[in-house]
């Protein structure tokens, strides 16, 4: 396992074409389409980690916060936050970008989490991940609230056992 693992490393930016058979019929994006953009996207970053092969285990909340129109550009950056023993969080940004008129807007952005396998599909040990900026430093201290939430809301955690959620949701 490599030791010095930075946010950065994990780093991938994807571009798709949104296709007439990826649009609905008001001729935007379907949802799930994009979804699925965003998995293949976060499972490089998490395999660039874990040189493993992985496997997706939740998606926190989207919000589809623009439509993307059909013969847009869609931009997607995603990078690991933060590892645990056998899970890592990554991050993922999504950009739509109307080629005529160079309009680029935000459009969602989300926390996938993922488990490296071995060749018998066993979970194994993850490297630790090392923030630089400040911005992945953020990411990353807030990673460990947003696993308690994940945990909890799965019912493998108590609440009353979220020591970060509850100092965080406490602090003054």
């Amino acid at each position: 396992m490599n030791k010095d693992f930075t946010p950065s490393q994990t780093e991938t930016i994807m571009t798709q074409v949104v296709q007439p058979n990826d649009a609905n019929p008001l001729g935007n994006l379907h949802g799930g389409i994009l979804l699925y953009w965003m998995d293949n996207c976060s499972a490089i970053s998490a395999a660039r980690l874990s040189k493993a092969l992985v496997v997706t285990v939740s998606v926190d909340g989207v919000s589809f916060k623009n439509a993307i129109e059909m013969g847009s550009f869609v931009t997607i950056k995603s990078k690991v936050t933060r590892t645990f023993r056998t899970s890592m969080e990554v991050f993922i940004e999504v950009w739509s970008e109307n080629v005529q008129t160079d309009v680029k807007r935000k459009c969602n952005e989300a926390y996938f989490t993922f488990v490296a396998l071995d060749e018998r599909g066993q979970p194994i040990p993850i490297a630790e991940i090392h923030p630089e900026t400040d911005d992945e430093k953020r990411l990353y201290e807030g990673a460990l609230r947003r696993r308690q939430v994940r945990l909890i809301l799965g019912g493998k955690m108590k609440a009353g056992d979220a020591a970060e959620l509850k100092a965080f949701i406490n602090k003054d």
